[in-house]
C-alpha cells in the first residue's frame, strides 16, 4: 500500500487534503478542516522540496497538531443572542429575586414553590411563609437569604 502511495508523490497529499475536507463537508465539526490543510501544505510544499515520504509524513502530522490549537486560540467566540437566554439555566434567572418558603428552613433546608416547580433551598433556618432572596446557585440547589419586612 506504501509503494501504491508512494508512486502517486506529491498528488497523494494532496487527495489526502481533499478527502479531509470533503469529510468536512458532510460531518462539520472543523476537525477534518485543519488535516485537511496540513495535507494540502505538505502537498504544496512537496512540489518545491524533495523529501523523503516519512519527513512528509512528520511533517504532516506536526501541522496537524500545530494547526489545531492555533485555530481554537484565533477563532472567535461566538454566541448567537438569542431571545431566551437563561433558557438552559433556568435557576440563575432566578438569582436575586425574592420568593415565599412553602416549607420551614431546617437545619438549612428548605424549599420554596417557584411557577410549576418546587427548589431545594439551603440557607438561615426560617418559618414557612418567610421571604427570602435567591443570593447564589450551584447546580439544583439555591442558596437564599432572608429578607426583612
Amino acid at each position: 500500500m506504501i509503494d501504491y502511495i508512494t508512486t502517486l508523490g506529491v498528488w497523494s497529499w494532496l487527495i489526502l487534503g481533499a478527502v479531509f475536507l470533503a469529510l468536512e463537508l458532510v460531518a462539520p465539526g472543523a476537525f477534518m478542516l485543519w488535516l485537511g490543510l496540513a495535507a494540502l501544505a505538505v502537498g504544496l510544499v512537496s512540489f518545491a522540496v524533495d523529501w523523503s515520504w516519512q519527513t512528509q509524513c512528520i511533517a504532516f502530522a506536526l501541522l496537524s497538531l500545530a494547526l489545531i490549537p492555533v485555530w481554537r486560540r484565533f477563532a472567535p467566540k461566538v454566541e448567537k443572542p438569542t431571545d431566551s437566554p437563561m433558557l438552559n439555566r433556568r435557576a440563575e434567572g432566578y438569582m436575586g429575586r425574592i420568593f415565599t418558603l412553602e416549607n420551614p428552613i431546617v437545619d438549612g433546608v428548605g424549599r420554596v414553590r417557584i411557577d410549576d416547580t418546587i427548589w431545594r433551598v439551603t440557607g438561615p433556618d426560617s418559618a414557612a411563609g418567610s421571604r427570602v432572596r435567591i443570593v447564589r446557585v450551584e447546580g439544583p440547589n439555591l442558596f437564599v437569604e432572608s429578607v426583612e419586612g
